[in-house]
């Protein structure tokens, strides 16, 4: 195979685990306007809801965590369309779900599935930057978002003017056809590790574990901002609904955009500075939003703190998937179990201790969460770039 035959191949793959990224971030989009109907469908309270939606992230570690195990064994190429095919009938089958138990194991299955998407995509990823020798996975989320923000917001008019299962039944197909083309075109491992990895196992390396708090540290302060920074801005700033509203769409916005451009300035300054840059200028954000007297003074400090955050989990993501003695699928599997877990955790635990205090030390306290991975960043010195070797002619 010559040089040029294996570039566009790796261009070609690139293409396609974007693809990947895009369908998963609109399935998981489109499941946030179907919340309102699950709840009055099944006849449920909001505690039921709560516990139907954690079962979700549940299913979701559940199948990290043997992510990286499927992996190592068949590469990520082949786990990725396994799990993205099944993840594409996810939402219809929650939305079929007649009652609360089969509704429990639907969302076990979709979180399940979607969850091992994420693993096997990231993992892709990292394939792709490794042929490429350049980073790709800041622009990669950048489609995950753009991906969720289609969802969300076709979602609620779909299923106002259609119905719940309509919706589902067309995110299905949309998604379907979507991740069976992009399938084609994904690149694998040149050697996938299946001697190492016969029997499951945690990695024994310190250092992934201290990335994977890293990416903890630093998706705690997303969801944060996704679960609370409305009410922050609605019981005490005084902002009403539709202002209060602005404050994740900013962040969300200016953190999707940031991650389209994300890739050049990582492929410029490196993994590490771009890090520490990154964390800077998330802390700050965070701090001013916290101590802000002004919703729209917190509105703005919330869109700074997304520019940052924008791209410190794709350069953590890229860390943990080129640690040293283990494939890439073992590495990321144990890094984004470790980062979704906190947002599992974390809105739990921040509305406990909002109950006490207010929101504002909170925000600010969880600017020095963001200081400590700047403080870390040096750990990502993995995400920089050693290719992969250039099989001969």
């Amino acid at each position: 195979m010559t040089l040029q035959t294996t570039m566009q191949a790796a261009t070609r793959g690139r293409w396609a685990v974007a693809g990947i990224f895009l369908a998963n971030g609109f399935l998981t989009g489109s499941w946030a306007p179907q919340i309102p109907v699950f709840l009055t469908r099944l006849d449920i309270t909001r505690f039921t809801l709560g516990l139907l939606i954690l079962l979700f992230g549940v299913g979701a570690v559940i199948s990290m965590t043997w992510c990286g195990h499927l992996i190592s064994r068949h590469g990520s190429r082949t786990v990725t369309r396994w799990f993205g095919i099944c993840g594409s009938f996810g939402l219809l089958i929650v939305a079929l779900a007649p009652n609360v138990p089969l509704a429990a194991i639907a969302m076990l299955i979709f979180g399940g599935s979607i969850g091992g998407m994420d693993v096997a995509m990231n993992s892709n990823a990292v394939v792709v930057e490794r042929r490429l020798s350049r980073a790709i996975m800041s622009s990669s989320h950048g489609f995950w978002s753009l991906g969720g923000f289609a969802g969300g917001a076709l979602g609620g008019y779909s299923i106002q003017n259609y119905g719940h299962l309509p919706h589902a039944v067309a995110v299905t197909v949309i998604a379907f056809a979507v991740i069976a083309f992009a399938i084609r075109y994904l690149i694998a491992e040149d050697k996938p590790q299946t001697v190492e990895h016969q029997k499951f196992t945690l990695p024994r390396h310190t250092a992934v574990y201290l990335v994977g708090l890293m990416a903890l540290l630093t998706m705690i302060s997303e969801g944060a901002v996704l679960d609370w920074a409305a009410l922050f801005l609605h019981q005490e700033l005084g902002a009403d609904l539709a202002v209060a509203g602005l404050a994740y769409a900013a962040f969300s916005g200016v953190m999707a955009l940031m991650r389209f451009l994300g890739d050049g300035v990582r492929n410029r300054f490196g993994a590490v500075s771009t890090l520490r840059g990154s964390a800077l200028v998330a802390a700050a954000g965070m701090l001013v939003a916290g101590l802000s007297p002004s919703p729209y003074l917190a509105i703005a400090a919330f869109a700074f703190c997304g520019f940052g955050i924008a791209n410190m989990v794709p350069i953590i993501f890229s860390a943990g998937g080129n640690q040293e003695g283990m494939s890439s699928g073992t590495g990321m599997s144990v890094v984004t179990t470790m980062g979704y877990s906190g947002i599992l955790v974390a809105p739990s635990a921040i509305g406990f201790v909002a109950e006490h205090s207010s929101f504002g030390p909170i925000f600010v306290a969880l600017s020095g969460l963001l200081v400590i991975v700047l403080l870390m960043a040096g750990l990502a010195h993995r995400a920089e770039f050693a290719p992969d070797p250039v099989p001969a002619e």
